[in-house]
């Protein structure tokens, strides 16, 4: 039985790759510096995996950006306005402009888009592709990589996304199928000297056959295996698919011709079955059974069902056992957490653990052959899951019950959006184009030097306090300085947006090293939510309220909206998600109306991750968009008419979900569409949106600074789109990762393009 893994951590332990990129985009440190830091993580990884027992280590899978603009450079997909930099930058330049943009040295290009990886917080760069596009071969980083794990003792299974997946995750117009006919090829070259460097396992990853997928990307598939298999004849080539079940592409799946399938059991169990049905006998099968998404501890005994299912239809040499997804969207070990209760600690396994549990579960597939090592290994589990299940820090009765209890709250705003819209105008005072920010500004390393000495003891509460609010006070002078109208506080107490709620709520735990990658070299930490939430007392008031006292022009009250809460936590998985968001909307509402009790007039709930929740199927969408919705309206629906609700997404396609995000009835929403040239405005348009709407017109993404033309242009998109009288004007996204010295300049063009389309 072969246990191999999907993909590891590439950030490392103490997020490595983060601290060496942003040293090298900060000309801190050089390229070979970088390239060293890369090469280190690499073969930290291989080797451990190798220690702990696989019989398959992925290799491809680290990237110092993105694997998916890895494979753009890897085949020469690059966009036409970098073509001139080919010749004047370095190839590693050339990728982190195709990322970032570029303004420096008289240049000035936007970035490329970026938008999420199916239903996960992870971010992808959005390959570009023209009607002719041509592709070339341009990077050797799947051999590269191969022979740097060769040498080390080390024969890797290197992973690419297939060349069906990559183009549907493109944009772009152009026949599919001419143009799989142009990248074959590339792929093919590589493929090729794989082999010759002497590879014999590939993994092709699919994700796509977990989707309604077009029924004329089939034929696409099959061509696509039929002659990787014809032209690679010593490479065994895995398919593999995750994040949902195969469903009605059991049939087709199963029978491409690929030397096995790697299905995704976690979310989808109950497909094994049909699986197994339509099996062929000469090809294994790989079951995805450790949790890649999520930090639970495996279930041994619900696993070896699964396993001992597999074995008695395909007979064990046929069966592989592999975490259901890659382990990029877990963090990389449990063992540095020093400072978690033991307890819950028990309850949970990071990526180190997880491939442990692999090598674990082929040994207790042993049946008598099991050694008492293992044995024991499995009673322990038992009982740890056992623990889990009963204990008491996990059930609230007084939380179930008001859960129970939501159907006589009534999750509605007391009037319709047309008659709140004249009272919050007459009692705001807004211009036209109105404008504001979408929450957080710079987040200095003096400002998180405050942060680390509150940690560490070394400061009082009093003595942070104290510089938070004098950080506060400077904020909304420069924010009046600048001539904004409706302006925030800056979120300078808070670590994170999801982090900074959860730490005040009963039911979440937090882990010290927990990163995972979220693009790019930004990482986050998410909280995990392991038992029923509640508000112990009032989480943002104090500092809303100081901001407001500074200012006569309205301050937002700023919070993370429940969805968003959800999806950016490591959720509990003992219960529906339904029901946890619904207490998360609970514990939201008490905050709602708390800031409005103390003057705060306008209060904004974002939910970014709103159609990041949304699952990958058609048919299973309409009911998690029912119980999403009603908990961002349970959240806001407490507030007066006057009291002006606002939401904030990005990264989507939200012609998916425009009906439920009108369903929402916030007062406005502001949305990211900037690096797609207000593209995403078109939804909007052709339902008709109803209520204001805020198109960002600033990438805080990048570390340009656009120009007031620029904004103006795309401010001017957005009215060809939208009446006037519904836009508000403002960045893309919070200011928390930029500097100072970019964003005052790029907030200064942006008031200057509202006042200009005012006249």
């Amino acid at each position: 039985m072969i246990v191999h893994n999907l993909g590891y951590p590439r950030i490392g332990v103490g997020r490595e790759l983060k601290k060496a990129c942003e040293d090298y985009f900060r000309c801190a440190s050089d390229q070979t510096t970088l390239i060293q830091t890369g090469k280190g993580l690499r073969s930290n990884a291989w080797q451990l995996q190798k220690a702990i027992g696989l019989d398959l280590i992925p290799s491809n899978d680290f990237s110092f950006y993105d694997q998916v603009l890895d494979v753009s450079v890897m085949v020469g997909a690059i966009p036409q306005r970098y073509a001139s930099l080919q010749a004047q930058q370095t190839p590693m330049d050339l990728y982190f402009t195709m990322a970032r943009g570029i303004q420096h040295g008289g240049l000035d290009i936007t970035a490329m888009e970026m938008t999420k990886w199916f239903d996960t917080n992870y971010h992808y760069i959005v390959p570009e592709f023209t009607p002719n596009q041509s592709f070339a071969l341009c990077s050797q980083k799947p051999v590269d990589e191969f022979l740097e794990a060769k040498a080390l003792g080390i024969l890797t299974k290197p992973v690419l996304i297939s060349p069906v997946s990559y183009l549907l995750l493109g944009k772009g117009k152009g026949d599919r199928a001419d143009m799989l006919n142009r990248l074959l090829p590339v792929y093919l070259e590589v493929l090729k000297k794989l082999a010759q460097e002497g590879a014999t396992w590939i993994q092709m990853d699919e994700p796509f056959l977990c989707t309604d997928m077009d029924e004329t990307v089939k034929p696409l598939m099959e061509q696509t295996y039929t002659l990787i298999r014809n032209t690679c004849p010593t490479l065994e080539i895995m398919v593999a698919t995750y994040f949902e079940g195969l469903r009605e592409n059991v049939a087709f799946a199963t029978r491409l011709p690929v030397h096995a399938l790697h299905i995704d059991l976690v979310r989808a169990p109950e497909q094994l079955t049909g699986v197994l049905a339509a099996y062929p006998t000469d090809k294994s099968l790989s079951l995805g059974v450790v949790d890649g998404r999520n930090i639970w501890k495996n279930d041994y005994e619900a696993s070896l069902r699964l396993v001992q299912q597999a074995v008695g239809a395909l007979g064990s040499e046929r069966v592989m056992i592999a975490p259901s997804c890659s382990l990029l969207h877990v963090p990389c070990d449990l063992d540095v957490e020093s400072k978690m209760s033991p307890e819950i600690k028990r309850w949970l396994a990071f990526a180190k653990q997880k491939v442990v549990e692999v090598v674990t579960l082929k040994h207790l597939a042993g049946g008598d052959k099991v050694a008492d090592s293992f044995r024991l290994k499995r009673e322990e589990n038992r009982a740890d899951v056992e623990d889990r299940k009963h204990s008491p820090l996990i059930h609230n009765p007084r939380v179930k019950e008001r859960v129970d209890t939501l159907h006589q709250l009534n999750a509605q705003r007391q009037s319709p959006f047309s008659v709140r819209r004249v009272l919050q105008q007459k009692a705001l005072g807004l211009p036209s184009f109105p404008t504001t920010t979408i929450g957080s500004f710079p987040q200095t390393s003096e400002v998180r030097s405050w942060r680390a000495k509150l940690k560490s003891g070394e400061w009082s509460q009093a003595q942070y306090d104290e510089h938070v609010a004098d950080e506060i006070k400077r904020a909304i002078q420069r924010q009046e300085a600048l001539g904004i109208d409706v302006l925030v506080h800056g979120e300078f107490e808070r670590n994170d947006m999801v982090e900074y709620f959860g730490e005040q709520l009963s039911g979440y735990v937090f882990s010290q090293n927990g990163w995972v990658q979220s693009y790019g070299s930004r990482c986050v930490k998410p909280p995990i939510i392991y038992g029923d939430i509640a508000r112990v007392a009032p989480m943002t008031v104090k500092w809303s309220v100081y901001a407001q006292s500074l200012t006569t022009r309205p301050v937002k009250g700023m919070l993370t909206g429940p969805i968003t809460m959800l999806q950016w936590s490591f959720v509990r998985n003992d219960q529906p998600r339904a029901t946890t968001a619904l207490q998360l909307a609970l514990a939201i509402r008490d905050e709602v109306s708390d800031l409005e009790a103390a003057g705060i007039r306008i209060i904004q709930i974002d939910e970014p991750a709103l159609r990041e929740g949304l699952p990958l199927r058609e048919a299973d969408r309409p009911a998690y968009l029912e119980w999403a919705v009603q908990s961002f309206r349970v959240s806001s629906s407490s507030v007066r008419d006057e009291t002006q609700i606002h939401t904030h997404m990005c990264y989507c396609e939200f012609n998916d979900i425009i009906k439920q995000i009108a369903e929402l009835d916030a007062d406005v929403i502001s949305i990211e569409t900037s690096r797609s040239q207000m593209e995403l405005l078109d939804a909007f348009t052709a339902f008709q949106y109803p209520n204001d709407i805020g198109p960002g017109v600033y990438d805080i993404h990048s570390p340009r600074v656009p120009s007031q033309t620029e904004m103006t242009a795309l401010l001017n998109k957005a009215a060809a789109l939208i009446p006037a009288a519904q836009l508000w004007v403002n960045p893309d996204c919070g200011l928390k990762t930029r500097g100072w010295a970019e964003t005052e300049p790029a907030l200064s063009a942006m008031v200057a393009a509202a006042a200009g389309l005012r006249k």
